[in-house]
């Protein structure tokens, strides 16, 4: 009797101890490696960013050069593609 309750108390220490390994590795992961990982995906997404930026301002033309740029309608409308109109009248 004496037996199993030793190996109880042994079994629940030891996870207890298991449960404490974990927390505190998830406590120092969340303080450590975490933050490291954020800021280096932040670095990332402002590279990407600034890449983008200059190649927009690479693509713009001089100061001082005027140009105009219209919306050109490419769509030809038909008559003929549209159908017919049917009037219809309310039935009572």
């Amino acid at each position: 009797m004496y037996l199993t309750i030793i190996l109880m108390l042994v079994n629940f220490v030891k996870t207890l101890f298991i449960l404490a390994i974990i927390y505190f590795g998830i406590k120092l992961f969340s303080r450590y490696v975490l933050p490291f990982l954020v800021q280096k995906g932040v670095k990332n997404m402002q590279q990407k960013m600034q890449d983008q930026f200059r190649e927009q301002q690479g693509s713009t033309k001089p100061e001082g050069d005027v140009t105009i740029e219209t919306k050109r309608n490419n769509q030809k409308t038909n008559s003929s593609d549209k159908g017919e109109y049917i009037d219809f009248e309310e039935v009572e």
